[in-house]
């Protein structure tokens, strides 16, 4: 246990080092007194970056309860060292099954939340399910990704969603950075780990075409894969193809992959028809949230046998002969296989995840609704990242500044 507390210690030392906008924003949130005393119950994926989020949190002056809000996400290493180093009340751990998973969402809640930050949505659906009692005393939430936004979206179109949740997901600071280039890198990490196999001349097909599939699709081909893409969004087919990549359905491009990553927040992207026709030896895996993206059980009733050929690869051995490899049991290849996204990405994500969580305790007027992120908060950690970097930009003159508000003087 020593052995594991100090793996873990380790690992959150070394994320803090290379995490300082998120410091600069305890420093001033510590100062400001907003999140002395609250209540602060969290769903996220239990590793290094996020036990900073957390440690940061309650040196701000909150009580943290956190959770994992996935299975398999959980670094054993650092939960272990937020529990035992740090006095963290951490409910988490790597493999557990759906039975623990809700225990320990539950028992973050144990502290009746000022605030709640999830990721995926999965938390604040059981408050609005199985804990409704609480919800009188929730000033509001914060959802770290596309898919908890499009449930908790759905919620507010049914007149379900009851306290006011930020959209972190959609900050310019987080997508643009976060989901582009964290989980291009990341989901190669998974991969790679997972595999040791080449990438270089191997064909590629990415599910989807978000700001997620951008980054993979940019990764996969930086590292010299052929990259398709498969897509249901005009528009996005339509970007995807004029940057480069060849664009195609997915049960056409699953015929020539050797690697397919999912990254949609639908489920089913590859179904029965895509797994008829998978190509021998395809190594399939996923970046969206759920593992339900690639269908596990079409993948076992099209198998005749099953079997772990190495850690964190499965392979099905399909009744016509043909083999087909699951990374990570279907779940975010990123973090059940890989270390998740670099702490410098996360250091902004997780910035704004402090300062959404400020923002609902501070305006207590918000209504029950899925907000944006506010433009000043989205520039001033763009402002922490760039003083980090010590990169300075310019500034307009105030005959700039009248020039572009006026209409009248062209020249």
């Amino acid at each position: 246990m020593d052995e594991l507390v100090e793996k873990g210690k380790k690992r959150l030392e070394w994320a803090r080092e290379h995490m300082e906008v998120i410091g600069k924003v305890k420093d001033e949130i510590s100062e400001r007194g907003h999140l002395e005393g609250k209540n602060i119950s969290m769903a996220l994926h239990v590793e290094a970056k996020t036990g900073i989020l957390a440690l940061s949190l309650h040196e701000a002056g909150a009580n943290v309860k956190m959770a994992s809000c996935n299975p398999l996400s959980t670094d054993d290493s650092v939960a272990e060292a937020l529990r035992e180093e740090h006095g963290l009340d951490v409910y988490a751990k790597r493999g557990q099954d759906e039975e623990e998973y809700y225990e320990n969402l539950n028992a973050t809640l144990e502290h009746d939340p000022d605030v709640v930050i999830d990721d995926g949505g999965d938390l604040i659906s059981l408050i609005h399910t199985e804990r409704e009692d609480l919800i009188p005393g929730i000033a509001g939430g914060a959802e770290e990704t596309t898919t908890g936004i499009v449930r908790l979206r759905a919620m507010e179109e049914d007149d379900a969603l009851r306290f006011p949740v930020m959209s972190v997901n959609d900050a310019y600071m987080k997508h643009l950075f976060d989901n582009r280039y964290g989980t291009g890198q990341s989901t190669m990490d998974g991969i790679l780990k997972a595999t040791n196999l080449q990438l270089s001349g191997k064909n590629f097909l990415v599910g989807g075409y978000g700001w997620c599939g951008r980054g993979i699709a940019m990764r996969a081909k930086g590292m010299g894969a052929d990259v398709m893409i498969s897509e249901v969004d005009p528009i996005k087919a339509v970007e995807a193809r004029m940057d480069g990549f060849r664009v195609l359905p997915a049960e056409e491009g699953i015929q020539k992959a050797d690697f397919v990553v999912t990254a949609t927040g639908c489920k089913d992207v590859i179904g029965e028809d895509e797994i008829k026709k998978a190509k021998d030896g395809c190594i399939l895996s996923n970046s969206g949230h759920f593992d339900n993206e690639i269908s596990k059980r079409s993948l076992e009733e099209l198998s005749e046998s099953s079997r772990e050929v190495r850690e964190d690869v499965t392979e099905y051995r399909m009744k016509d002969g043909r083999k087909l490899y699951l990374l990570a049991e279907g779940r975010l290849v990123n973090l059940a296989a890989g270390q998740g996204h670099p702490a410098e990405i996360m250091d902004m994500s997780f910035a704004l995840q402090m300062m959404a969580a400020e923002y609902v305790v501070k305006n207590d007027d918000l209504k029950p609704k899925v907000y944006d992120i506010p433009r000043k908060i989205d520039e001033k950690i763009a402002l922490l990242k760039l003083e980090s970097d010590d990169i300075e930009i310019d500034r307009l003159t105030e005959e700039q500044k009248n020039y572009l508000e006026g209409w009248q003087e062209g020249t």
